[in-house]
């Protein structure tokens, strides 16, 4: 029996069955690629929208070149330094002698006159030292006197002898003994001369000595510093210690500026200068430069030049010490045409060859001193600009804006170049 008699089916239901199937299954498969042909239009029709929108709102290509007019305007050129601030006249006082310090008389800021006591060290050792050498002298004087009576009576003698040999009553070896005692007596007097002209001279020394234990102000001014205590010890065996720094009128100080060597050339005397410490922002002191001195001072191979400054202090507002900006002004140009600084350092970008390559160019003629070499836009459209040279005349230069001292036909307003855009562009991810 077949397998369809056994399953209770007949033939042609079946065949029937599996056709009905099978055009279900190509249905389903058309509308399901008739779907998927739908999306991928719809996606492509999404993608050639968003191009064309990003087409027509796209930016206008960049300008190559960047620009600042010519202006007219004052250029002002300066040197600026720092240096430290002191007075006009600033002396230090030692001690000539050691030993305990007993009494100081000033403080720090104390207003002193030539003349007076500042401190007095123990004078105990340096008046015996003078008290001795007094009793020294003393002994000498006496000595002197006992030689002189002695030469005087050497003196009689040798005379009564002399007259007594002229009458054949002494012998000639009584006049030679009375002529050696009395030679013998003046040098013994010539000694103690000696003597009490060295002892003298000692004398004065201690009392020297003695009057340094007491140590006065050389000039009139004010204590800006003190280095010393009661009680302490002073030694002032190989070098005088420095007790006291005395500025002599703190209401004119000076600064001493390091000026470099590619700037010195441009300072003179008389110059003007403004000074501004950290103490008082904003506020700026008014100097004259005094002198440039022609002693180097190289610092780990940077070699400076030391420039005095004296600045008015009447408010006392500077303090000795502190660390001063000094700006110093050399030249100047008021009402003149000015061009950046950025513009004549611009260089062009060389072009560039179909495989992205630079192209070489021939480098631009030396200039001669005092020339710059500046660039204009001289056409093309918005991207692709031309450019042209032009040697201009320079003068003075602030670090920003230069002075020109020949235009070469340039005017205010005028632009010229000071940037180029690298046309160098970076691949980006994407189609556009």
């Amino acid at each position: 029996m077949s397998e369809h008699a056994e399953n209770g089916t007949q033939p042609g239901v079946v065949t029937d069955a599996v056709r009905d199937l099978e055009k279900k299954l190509r249905a389903e498969g058309a509308r399901r690629w008739l779907r998927r042909g739908i999306a991928l239009l719809v996606l492509v029709g999404l993608v050639v929208g968003y191009g064309s929108y990003r087409r027509a709102t796209r930016p206008p290509p960049a300008a190559r070149f960047t620009t600042e007019t010519v202006e007219t305007r004052e250029v002002v050129e300066q040197v600026q330094s720092t240096g430290s601030v002191k007075p006009l006249t600033e002396v230090q006082v030692g001690a000539q002698v050691s030993g305990r310090m007993v009494k100081v008389h000033v403080d720090f800021n104390s207003k002193v006159k030539k003349g007076d006591l500042l401190a007095e060290i123990d004078p105990t050792l340096y008046g015996a030292q003078v008290s001795q050498s007094g009793a020294q002298l003393k002994a000498a004087e006496a000595s002197a006197k006992r030689a002189q009576a002695r030469l005087a009576t050497a003196k009689a003698g040798l005379k009564r002898l002399q007259g007594l040999k002229a009458e054949g009553i002494a012998s000639p070896a009584d006049v030679e003994q009375a002529q050696g005692e009395h030679d013998v007596a003046e040098a013994d007097l010539a000694a103690s001369a000696a003597q009490i002209s060295q002892i003298r001279a000692q004398l004065s020394g201690a009392r020297t000595t003695l009057a340094y234990a007491r140590i006065f102000s050389p000039i009139d001014g004010i204590v800006v510093n003190r280095a010393v205590d009661p009680g302490q010890t002073v030694a002032a065996s190989f070098a005088a210690p420095v007790l006291f720094v005395i500025a002599q009128d703190l209401s004119k100080m000076q600064v001493l500026a390091e000026i470099d060597e590619a700037d010195v050339g441009k300072i003179r005397e008389q110059m003007k200068a403004e000074v501004v410490v950290d103490a008082f922002v904003g506020q700026k002191f008014q100097g004259t430069v005094t002198q440039v001195r022609f002693s180097p001072n190289n610092v780990q191979g940077v070699v400076t030049y030391s420039a005095v400054i004296e600045v008015g202090n009447p408010e006392l507002k500077l303090r000795p010490g502190m660390t001063a900006t000094v700006t110093i002004k050399t030249r100047e140009a008021k009402g003149t045409l000015a061009i950046r600084n950025a513009a004549l350092r611009f260089r062009p970008l060389p072009e560039k060859d179909e495989e992205g390559k630079p192209i070489p160019i021939k480098p631009p003629p030396p200039l001669d001193p005092g020339k710059g070499r500046v660039y204009l836009i001289t056409g093309g459209a918005r991207g692709a600009e031309t450019v042209d040279a032009r040697v201009v005349g320079v003068g003075i230069t602030d670090g920003i804006w230069t002075e020109l001292t020949d235009p070469a036909g340039l005017a205010a307003g005028q632009a010229v170049i000071v940037e180029q855009r690298d046309e160098k562009k970076q691949k980006r991810f994407g189609m556009f």
